[in-house]
């Protein structure tokens, strides 16, 4: 889906209200003026011509795309996560996110080709190499990514080739945020409103939930003591999602309304209460004198919470979208917006 999606109807669509009455209408109208009663406007409905809808709605199924968004933030992240690990000394915490990125991004990738239909969909894209396309890109990176996340935990249990899989880790770390960030930018350069308008914070936003959901794994699975790394990690990320998010939504002005309304709004209302309990929860674990487990149950805790707020989060921004390219509001307005200030804009300069 493109901008070429918006019609012209978005544009030059009816305008409510505006239309000339002939005949029996037009004759009971003026008679209800006659009587005193005062006309009143109604309310502006936003449609285009022939009911057909100004977007395309996205067909993408919500289990398997919103999943796909989901596990490519947490196996992105936790690549990075492995590599701090191994290189601190951390071989347990490695060894999760290793298994994690690796597990993540396979089954990340079985969700975009059953979405696709058939798996030469996914190998056709790489057919050719368009920078200007973010699907076509992803494509590649994905290519280039899962086999090295592969390598990377295979090395890791098998206990061999580590030269191999050091040089698989690192390469996977080094992709890792472009895997944890890109799919925000697939999403922006549609022409879906809440998605589109949203271009210049939901890649920090995916990267601080993508943070939070490799810290939630980590934390949940991985020895309490190689957990500090996974902790702080919670923390920063948590900051950065919430913020970002906040800030995306000021900023987007009417694209925004999708995320308060429905089912979306709760799911992302959930994703807030927790990201950022488990943030807390991580960052309580932590303090000294707790151990054992005490310690292992607050870390699990926090980091089932961190997992399920980055899930809720990414089909909170889903189904916000669908939303607003169901409804043409999302869509005429702010292009009318638009038109209005550059007209502004050239009487003022005339």
């Amino acid at each position: 889906m493109t901008g070429s999606d918006v019609t012209r109807d978005g544009m030059e669509g009816a305008h409510p209200g505006r239309e000339a009455l002939t005949g029996a209408s037009a004759g009971r109208r003026r008679r209800r003026r006659g009587r005193g009663k005062r006309a009143m406007v109604p309310d502006a409905e936003f449609s285009s011509y022939y009911g057909k809808p100004i977007l395309n709605k996205p067909t993408w199924r919500p289990l398997d795309i919103a999943g796909y968004l989901y596990l490519g933030g947490l196996a992105g992240a936790s690549s990075l996560l492995a590599a701090g690990g191994q290189v601190t000394g951390r071989p347990e915490l490695a060894r999760v996110a290793k298994l994690g990125a690796s597990g993540a991004i396979s089954v990340s990738l079985a969700a975009l080709v059953h979405d696709l239909g058939r798996p030469a969909r996914f190998l056709n894209m790489l057919r050719i190499f368009k920078p200007t396309s973010p699907m076509n890109l992803g494509s590649w990176l994905l290519a280039g990514y899962a086999p090295l996340t592969v390598a990377a935990a295979a090395a890791d249990v098998a206990g061999r080739h580590r030269i191999v899989g050091a040089a698989a880790t690192a390469g996977a770390a080094a992709l890792g945020p472009a895997v944890a960030t890109y799919t925000a930018v697939l999403l922006a350069d549609t022409a879906v409103p809440s998605w589109h308008e949203g271009h210049r914070e939901m890649p920090f936003v995916f990267a601080g939930s993508g943070a939070t959901a490799a810290a939630g794994l980590a934390l949940a699975c991985a020895p309490f003591r190689q957990t500090g790394p996974a902790r702080r990690l919670a923390v920063l990320g948590a900051g950065l999602e919430l913020g970002a998010f906040q800030l995306m939504k000021r900023r987007m002005g009417l694209a925004a309304e999708p995320y308060e309304q429905g089912k979306q709004h709760w799911q992302l209302r959930s994703a807030e209460v927790l990201t950022a309990g488990g943030a807390v929860l991580a960052t309580y674990a932590g303090r000294p004198g707790h151990t054992g487990g005490r310690a292992r149950l607050l870390a699990a805790t926090a980091g089932a919470a961190l997992l399920a707020g980055s899930a809720a989060l990414r089909f909170g921004v889903f189904h916000a979208g669908v939303a607003s390219a169901e409804d043409p509001k999302y869509t005429v307005v702010p292009q009318r917006e638009r038109l209005e200030d550059r007209a502004r804009v050239r009487s003022d300069g005339d």
